[in-house]
């Protein structure tokens, strides 16, 4: 039987990860609201830049995808970008469906300072770590795109259902 004073139970690597995605989407938020951003809008604007400065012009859905955030939270985002000016939407001529983004003048100025003002706000949060160039930070960098890499099991922990038929119903 465990005390009281025990020392608790180490913390999951599950819910380390919670934690630090929770830390960081706040330092960001707070870094890039002066320019007039939340952090899910950072990651779609410096997502879309990246994809633009390797010649990609992508749909709302293949942005999700690149993202992992959820098409249709995209399609709100960018929605909120379109009417701030930082972002248009087109239609894809070769598939009507389909929503084209690509940063406006304005939007690629606004990304420029934000990638900045997130670039330092990196190196502050990964200075344990060396710093956002040090070995260790790409290490780390790397066991999380590892981990990032495992597909998703939608049958991942949930125990199957109990076997309710009497033994004479069973083949």
């Amino acid at each position: 039987m465990a005390s009281a004073e025990s020392a608790p139970e180490p913390a999951t690597p599950g819910f380390l990860v919670w934690r630090l995605s929770m830390k960081w989407r706040v330092a960001v938020d707070r870094a890039v609201a002066p320019l007039g951003l939340t952090h899910a809008q950072y990651a779609l604007v410096a997502s879309l830049y990246g994809m633009h400065r390797d010649g990609l012009h992508p749909s709302q859905r293949r942005l999700a995808d690149h993202t992992g955030l959820e098409p249709l939270y995209v399609s709100k985002l960018a929605r909120t970008l379109e009417a701030a000016g930082l972002v248009d939407r087109a239609r894809d001529p070769a598939d009507p469906r389909a929503v084209r983004l690509s940063l406006t003048e304005e939007g690629h100025a606004v990304t420029r300072r934000a990638i900045t003002v997130v670039q330092g706000l990196l190196e502050q949060l990964l200075a344990p770590l060396g710093g956002l160039s040090g070995e260790r930070a790409r290490v780390f960098a790397g066991e999380l795109a590892t981990l990032l890499d495992v597909p998703l099991d939608r049958s991942a922990g949930v125990p199957a259902a109990p076997d309710t038929t009497s033994p004479e119903e069973q083949p």
